[in-house]
């Protein structure tokens, strides 16, 4: 955070800005932009949030889905037959 008396509020954000600053940290906006929420992203190749898809940027990324592994098989085969065995044992105290 910049000093009081060497830093100004950004008209677009609010957050201080050092009084000789290129630009507001916060939120990008500086003088040639007008100080305009629209500065945000220019130039800068961030995607917009709002335009953001996490699945396509994954798949440029080279990232995958992780698939069902043996290990992950394996703890379901051991909940689903612990879940069955609780169900019989309910069943036979029943009787």
């Amino acid at each position: 955070m910049a000093a009081p008396d060497k830093a100004f509020t950004c008209p677009n954000c609010g957050a201080d800005v050092a009084l000789h600053a290129p630009a507001c940290p916060a939120c990008g906006a500086d003088e040639q932009t007008g100080w305009s929420a629209a500065t945000v992203y220019d130039g800068t190749g961030i995607e917009d949030p709002d335009e953001f898809d996490a699945a396509d940027w994954q798949r440029r990324e080279g990232i995958r889905q992780p698939k069902w592994t043996g290990q992950k098989i394996l703890r379901w085969a051991v909940v689903l037959v612990m879940l069955g065995l609780f169900v019989l044992l309910l069943l036979w105290q029943s009787r």
